[in-house]
């Protein structure tokens, strides 16, 4: 499977000046390798990307790329509601040697399915790299409908889906239809199992900054047949699962790194720091995994 199983969807660290940490990144992309992912996306959601010029983003896909080597995949978030923009995007960061690109449903002005196929086409069409869609109708209003993923499937070079519309018929109708080499990832940490179990091969994760072995344990068991200890190696995780996203993600997981002492920085505007009553229960809990 070319992007592996864990695919780690990476903070942008910032210094206090709230510019972009460079060589923060570098160690913490290699940090994230040594701990389970088997490939880094830089610039998605998590990574701040609306906050990110398109600049910094390549420069950070450098940056990446230069802290993996050959020990993991580098996927660049490329997508945007333009697709003039992603287009542009999407050819910049194919020149620096990203392993692919992943391309987030348009938001914001709801394009209808036959648009968002002539979108995803457009894109596609401009670069050779292996193309991961992003399904999110909770951020992007849109959902990606079943049978425009299917059609976009018979495309050669989109050969995967990030799936976090959180609905299971859609899901498993997407992974009985699509051909074998179609990998459908779980969007959500939480959703990783059940997606599993309806035909996913993996997850684009946030919580693997933090417990990535544990999850890469979870998959490598119910792989190998195990699904009991897969099962419950899910209840273990469920609760850290759930506190990252207490509020918008990524609001607590670089809160959750920077009180385990790994200072990735602030945030930028328009997102902004975590409430006392919120940060004390994800303290909490992180307490209770021995991540302080």
């Amino acid at each position: 499977m070319f992007f592996g199983k864990i695919i780690t969807a990476m903070v942008t660290p910032f210094n206090n000046r709230r510019e972009v940490d460079y060589k923060t990144a570098e160690r913490l992309a290699d940090k994230l390798v040594k701990e389970g992912s088997d490939a880094i996306l830089v610039s998605g959601t998590t990574g701040e990307s609306p906050a990110l010029s398109t600049e910094e983003k390549i420069s950070l896909c450098k940056s990446v790329l230069n802290a993996v080597g050959d020990r993991a995949k580098v996927i660049a978030g490329t997508g945007s509601y333009s697709t003039e923009a992603s287009i542009d995007l999407t050819k910049k960061a194919q020149k620096v040697g990203v392993h692919g690109i992943m391309l987030v449903t348009p938001y914001y002005n709801k394009p209808p399915q036959k648009s968002l196929e002539l979108h995803f086409k457009a894109v596609t069409q401009e670069t050779e790299l292996p193309v991961m869609l992003y399904n999110v109708p909770g951020r992007t209003s849109r959902n990606l409908e079943t049978e425009t993923v299917l059609k976009l499937a018979e495309i050669d070079n989109i050969c995967a889906l990030k799936e976090a519309s959180g609905d299971l018929k859609q899901i498993t109708e997407i992974a009985g239809s699509t051909p074998e080499n179609f990998i459908i990832y779980s969007g959500d940490d939480a959703f990783t199992l059940p997606i599993l179990a309806v035909g996913g091969s993996g997850v684009v994760s946030v919580a693997s900054h933090l417990v990535g072995k544990k999850i890469k344990e979870m998959i490598e068991a119910f792989n190998m047949g195990d699904v009991k200890l897969a099962s419950n190696i899910n209840d273990q995780l469920y609760p850290l699962f759930n506190i990252l996203f207490i509020t918008t993600n990524p609001i607590p997981v670089k809160t959750a790194l920077n009180i385990a002492g790994i200072d990735v920085g602030p945030l930028r505007l328009p997102l902004s720091d975590m409430d006392d009553e919120d940060k004390k229960k994800l303290i909490n809990v992180l307490q209770k995994y021995e991540l302080l």
